[in-house]
């Protein structure tokens, strides 16, 4: 796990290890103040040698100075460190998620993967933060310490020995013992970012239900529940400090005690009272190294949690990949559907698409239609690689479409979703994902064949005008046109509608359809509808039913032979014969 993080420090290795050696330096300073001032209070005031006392108070000056310089060295580097390698695993994780096909993504949910990228790598950066200053820092100074500490006086220093093995069982308790809290609780912040998601998302249908009192209440559960987790956690945790005050209390007492015993005792021969200033120094920083190195596998403790959560992510690879020698050109769009067969579960007994078989010339229209849950949208889903096909073969061009590399497949497919999703920018932005390199001129010509030039030219600023994230400032008819127009600069050999014209007029569909016929004769169209008047005019059309082609047909054929087509047919046309 180590090893794996590691690789995302990356350009960050020498700020890394400038901070651990600025950190030494830094230590080594303050392991000498110590001694110069004893020094300085036996041979300086008590000998009433001011020479000495200059001499040895300007090599303590300059030592505080080396060590503050070093001190604001090691944590500027530390920050470079610690930001960077924050900012590379984000990528890393975010470069991965990229690659992930639907299925992967399905696996750890949106709520989950936004707090790994958020919270889990927050943690982690806490954590070698502390790792490369604190850690370095803390254990450098327990053995110095110690060495200085048994230096001046060995039978004394052996109270540090007695301490140290208590405060470690207790921290090893403590960390052993708050790990779970910590594992469960990271969990929890993924419902809880499901639910703030899911409520600003649905925030209309929230408000025009008034459930906002339900929704508060679901988010006072999830957040109760963190609270308790983390406060279960944190008790376990604030037994650390109360630990370590008092083994240092006890330690400094104790060197108090026996110290000013052996001072008074031999007359200040055995240990003189600087020897004992410089060893109560060296007991607080022995200490306060311990109490450092506790805050660290506290740290650590936390971000271990946050570590495996990221690690998943890592390591977590794509369901579709390229073959061993991906085909980097698509001939033509014809589409041939061979006994295929469908399950999100990668289960035979759950098959939502059932031997599925069909052929689409280059250049033609299909239709499909069908009742919700009828596979009509999984159907498609497969043309792309969104998903792979559990049984049987997809061809496009005559070539399966595992056999393509992915980023040329879905460069000739141009998907537009039955929830249509335009992002923050203007409307010249957003189409330009269809095509980057597209010219005013080319989208203007694709607005104007998706029916969307017309409202974009009564906007005040046209084709610069501002989009909100999700589409929030157009309504639902002129967002699938949008959406219809930036499908159409990717200049495509297939041309994917899912249910993409339900909100526009019929009048408006029917423009948009004839615009397709005759601009783009060689794009293979398939256009899936609830309404019969947007596929009517296919050159094919199928019927779904529970996953199964259930009729297969032009117009008129399917009307005197399909009992589905007929009544959806009549359903929607009766209103017209009065």
């Amino acid at each position: 796990m180590i090893k794996k993080l590691a690789c995302s420090i990356k350009e960050y290795k020498k700020a890394s290890i400038l901070t651990s050696v600025f950190v030494v330096l830094e230590v080594l300073m303050e392991i000498l103040i110590p001694m110069i001032m004893a020094e300085m209070i036996d041979v300086g005031i008590s000998g009433n040698n001011t020479q000495t006392l200059v001499q040895l108070g300007t090599i303590l000056i300059v030592c505080v100075f080396l060590g503050l310089c070093f001190g604001i060295l090691s944590g500027s580097f530390c920050a470079t460190a610690s930001a960077g390698f924050a900012q590379n695993l984000r990528k890393d994780m975010y470069y991965k998620i990229q690659g992930y096909s639907f299925a992967n993504i399905d696996k750890f949910s949106t709520s989950s993967i936004v707090t790994r990228l958020t919270t889990d790598v927050t943690n982690v950066q806490n954590a070698y933060m502390m790792i490369i200053r604190v850690a370095v820092r803390a254990p450098l100074m327990l053995v110095f310490s110690l060495i200085a500490a048994f230096m001046v006086n060995a039978s004394l220093s052996f109270i540090f020995l007695i301490a140290i093995p208590i405060l470690v069982v207790g921290l090893y308790l403590i960390v052993s013992r708050s790990h779970p809290y910590f594992e469960r609780v990271f969990n929890i912040y993924d419902d809880l970012n499901g639910v703030v998601q899911e409520n600003l998302t649905g925030i209309r249908v929230v408000k025009s239900f008034v459930r906002e009192k339900f929704e508060v209440k679901k988010f006072k559960h999830v957040s109760e529940k963190i609270y308790k987790t983390f406060g279960k956690a944190e008790g376990i945790v604030a037994y650390n400090m109360p630990l370590m005050q008092f083994s240092m209390y006890c330690c400094t007492l104790l060197l108090c005690w026996f110290g000013s015993k052996m001072i008074v005792s031999s007359n200040a021969t055995t240990m003189t009272t600087g020897e004992l200033s410089s060893l109560i120094t060296y007991a607080m920083n022995i200490l306060n190294c311990l109490m450092m190195l506790s805050m660290v596998m506290v740290m650590i403790n936390m971000a271990r949690a946050s570590c495996e959560r990221i690690i998943e992510i890592v390591d977590e690879e794509s369901s579709l990949k390229n073959g061993d020698t991906p085909v980097y050109h698509m001939e033509n769009g014809e589409i041939s559907f061979d006994n295929v067969c469908f399950s999100y579960v990668d289960d035979k007994e759950k098959e939502c698409l059932k031997n599925i078989s069909f052929h689409i010339e280059t250049g033609s229209t299909l239709g499909i239609i069908g009742g919700t849950g009828s596979g009509k949208s999984s159907l498609v889903q497969l043309i792309p690689r969104l998903y792979d096909v559990t049984e049987g073969k997809i061809t496009i061009g005559g070539v399966n479409v595992k056999d393509y590399d992915l980023f040329t497949l879905r460069n000739e497919v141009a998907m537009v979703l039955q929830k249509n999703e335009l992002f923050s920018g203007t409307i010249k932005e957003n189409l330009l994902w269809g095509n980057k390199y597209a010219s005013e001129e080319e989208m203007i010509h694709a607005c104007k064949l998706a029916q969307a030039n017309s409202f974009i030219e009564t906007f005040p600023d046209k084709y610069d005008t501002y989009i909100e994230q999700g589409g929030t400032n157009v309504s639902g008819g002129q967002k699938q046109r949008l959406c219809i127009a930036r499908a159409l600069l990717k200049k495509p050999k297939i041309l994917i509608l899912d249910d993409s014209t339900s909100a526009v007029d019929t009048k408006t569909d029917s423009m948009i359809r004839k615009s397709f016929s005759e601009e783009i004769p060689d794009t293979t169209k398939i256009i899936i509808a609830q309404r019969i008047s947007s596929v009517e005019d296919a050159d094919y059309i199928i019927v779904m039913e529970g996953g199964k082609i259930n009729g297969y047909g032009t117009h008129e054929e399917l009307l005197k032979t399909n009992v589905i087509y007929r009544e959806i047919y009549d359903s929607q046309t009766k209103g017209d014969d009065k």
